[in-house]
């Protein structure tokens, strides 16, 4: 799998792009909460008023709370509070000075607060008792605050630890707010319109929320568009670099792997890891920022709570291990299913002319039925799991919210605890959540795309059985086109029996060599030798007396014409299909070959002529027209060597021989190799090679080998009488 990961090298600058903008997502993301919580705790409860810190306070009113306070808690409020005696910009305070707040640093502020926060608590409890009665032994006329402010230090202590008894069970937060009403009943006393002051603070933080949404939503949009062009182009690699490997794959590789599985690991697989992709870059740097620091939001908000957190935490990976103990095989058996369903739908959509004939649609329905009904099973069973998987996320989910909820609310009526906050933790609870959700949905993808890697890896990572030299030769223009067998032996990989034994021969130019033999005798194999579709086991083949194995196969094969035994066409035009091995040929090129290889009757018959379109594969156009468009291909590239595999059998005997007899006087100056079934297509060649169970039996001319080779003569009789023989 991680192999893969070096197809993302081009795009580091945008995986850089994609990590910032998820990084700023997250940090937009973890920040809403708080904003929820301080609209509920200091917008609504607070009346918009955030702490304990009058902006403005009344003279009279510090004088009380300077009682309780130490000297240097005295001198902090003098240092950061203004005196000011005129009441011009206070006017519903008559006769008195304020005090305003000078100050806008935030720790300044800090300590202000738990300063004045405590204090205000202590002045209230002195109130309420006065209130209630509770207070008694006051002189007569005497304010009890001048009896505080002149009561001696040790009582004042003693005083000041019975009220701090019921203080010290609250939190900074609970003190605040508990202080807020006083500041409140200030600001309405000092002219302050306090209902605006609470609809300002709602309404700022509404547009801060509001702003911190629209950038996170710009970021997701932006990590949306880099994610899948980061995969598409990942992808796009991918199977350029699959394709490529495909292409050099020699015909021993092409037997380890079928066509179906081919294309299946060059387009579904390849699917699988660019979905993986787009959802791990948008997940797998987002959902550990989210999950942390919603984990570290959590412990600063009320630590009591956090090991709730741990209890979901457990019941999700717990969920996952058992889901994903009884997926994870399947995934593999999925991707082998798919296989075998290509294989089966392409032998299918191939062979419909022969299912067709022997009307056996009905046993390839059911086959195919059998093995779509096993795909359907095995990614039923898959999918049921992993659909279970979001009903008990969003089950756990809610059932952490009610307990959350739950044990909150009991804080909150003890006072250790405020309601936006309980808000906040429920919101940092989720996203911790869904945080691990979204490892575990990526999860869901992993496996899978896991085996599809393993697939694609197993492709790239295939050792080519034919390579070029490192120090490559190049071919002489000395004795072009001479072909030099010796003893050349050649047997398939893992085999024990060798095909081709010991076989020597030399064909020159302008001359025909020919090779004939019974069914599996090895004349198609010793024929692809040569342009190295498989590799000598034994000897050496030279052609320009160098050993093929010496020059480059670029170079090899661009000085072969290669017709195979099955006539292949590519979906184009005739002109494209013709000019294949040589794009530069002229129309006068293509015109002449056209007409040597027998197809130029058939083609003027068609409205559009060489430029009329061919079917994948050459559907419209019959075997015989087909076979003819493949020789008159390999007869455009002009090439020093023609290689015939048999391609004259689907030519009736009249074409075939008006064929060979314009292809003698075009091929003067290169080498003919023909492999035949048929005696009356070879009996002209200079040389013919008989071949028996991959041995050479016979070697020479048609009249010679009647005479000294058994094998040629059985061949001979048995396609021809004796009276035509001899008149041959």
């Amino acid at each position: 799998m991680f192999k893969i990961f070096k197809y993302l090298k081009p795009f580091v600058v945008s995986i850089i792009a994609v990590v910032t903008l998820l990084i700023i997502q997250a940090v937009c993301d973890l920040s809403l909460p708080d904003y929820t919580s301080n609209i509920v705790n200091v917008g609504i409860q607070q009346g918009g008023i955030e702490n304990a810190v009058p902006k403005v306070i009344r003279k009279s009113e510090i004088d009380k709370l300077m009682i309780f306070m130490s000297e240097s808690e005295q001198k902090e409020i003098k240092d950061n509070y203004k005196l000011i005696n005129d009441n011009k910009k206070y006017p519903d305070i008559k006769g008195e000075s304020v005090y305003e707040l000078n100050t806008d640093n935030k720790e300044v502020i800090e300590r202000l607060n738990s300063i004045m926060s405590k204090n205000i608590m202590r002045v209230q409890g002195i109130e309420m008792a006065q209130k209630q009665g509770a207070i008694k032994d006051i002189p007569e006329g005497m304010d009890i605050w001048t009896v505080l402010s002149n009561m001696p230090k040790e009582q004042m202590d003693g005083l000041k630890t019975n009220i701090d008894k019921e203080l010290d069970n609250m939190n900074e937060s609970m003190l605040t707010q508990a202080s807020v009403s006083y500041v409140k009943s200030e600001y309405e006393k000092v002219g302050i319109d306090t209902e605006k002051l609470q609809t300002n603070y709602i309404f700022k933080s509404g547009g801060l929320m509001l702003a911190i949404a629209l950038i996170s939503m710009v970021a997701t949009v932006t990590v949306g568009f880099l994610a899948a062009r980061i995969a598409a182009g990942m992808g796009k690699n991918l199977r350029k670099d699959v394709f490529r490997k495909v292409v050099g794959f020699s015909n021993i590789e092409f037997n380890k792997f079928s066509t179906a599985s081919l294309i299946t690991r060059s387009t579904n697989d390849i699917q699988q890891i660019q979905t993986l992709m787009v959802m791990l870059v948008r997940m797998v740097f987002y959902a550990p920022i989210l999950g942390i620091g919603g984990l570290i939001k959590v412990l600063n908000t009320d630590t009591s709570m956090a090991w709730i957190i741990g209890v979901a935490l457990i019941a999700i990976l717990c969920v996952v291990a058992v889901l994903f103990t009884l997926a994870l095989p399947r995934f593999k058996v999925v991707q082998q299913l798919v296989d075998k369903l290509n294989l089966v739908t392409r032998e299918s959509l191939t062979g419909m002319l022969v299912i067709r004939a022997f009307s056996t649609q009905k046993n390839e329905e059911r086959r195919f039925d059998e093995t779509n009904a096993n795909l359907r099973k095995t990614n039923t069973f898959v999918n049921r799991i992993m659909t279970m998987m979001m009903p008990i996320m969003m089950l756990i989910m809610n059932i952490i919210t009610i307990l959350i909820v739950w044990i909150g609310a009991h804080q909150v009526d003890l006072g250790t605890m405020q309601v936006g906050d309980m808000m906040a933790f429920i919101q940092y609870a989720m996203q911790i959540i869904m945080a691990f959700l979204m490892i575990s949905m990526l999860s869901v993808i992993l496996p899978r795309a896991s085996v599809s890697a393993g697939r694609i890896n197993e492709v790239l990572s295939t050792d080519i059985a034919i390579h070029d030299s490192k120090q490559a030769k190049h071919f002489g223009k000395d004795k072009d086109g001479v072909v030099e067998f010796r003893n050349v032996s050649f047997k398939y990989p893992d085999a024990d029996d060798e095909i081709i034994k010991n076989i020597s021969f030399t064909a020159k130019p302008g001359q025909t060599t020919a090779f004939i033999g019974s069914t599996g005798s090895g004349k198609s194999t010793l024929i692809n030798l040569i342009p190295r579709f498989y590799d000598v086991t034994e000897g050496e083949i030279l052609i320009n007396g160098i050993d093929i194995r010496d020059v480059s196969q670029h170079e090899l094969r661009e000085r072969i014409g290669y017709v195979p035994q099955k006539g292949v066409l590519f979906s184009g035009t005739i002109e494209s299909n013709i000019t294949y091995g040589l794009e530069t040929a002229t129309t006068a090129d293509v015109e002449k070959a056209s007409k040597i290889a027998q197809a130029i009757d058939f083609i003027k018959e068609k409205a559009e002529g060489f430029k009329s379109e061919i079917a994948q594969g050459g559907t419209n156009v019959s075997g015989g027209q087909k076979q003819r468009l493949s020789i008159a291909r390999a007869l455009a590239k002009k090439p020093k060597i023609f290689i015939f595999d048999d391609s004259f059998s689907a030519l009736d005997l009249k074409t075939d021989a008006k064929l060979r007899k314009e292809l003698k006087s075009e091929t003067n100056d290169s080498t003919v190799l023909i492999v035949a079934q048929r005696i009356s297509t070879i009996m002209n060649a200079e040389q013919i090679i008989v071949l028996d169970d991959g041995e050479m039996v016979g070697c020479g001319t048609h009249k010679e080998l009647l005479k000294n080779c058994e094998v040629y003569n059985q061949i001979a009789l048995s396609q021809l009488s004796k009276e035509e023989l001899d008149h041959e």
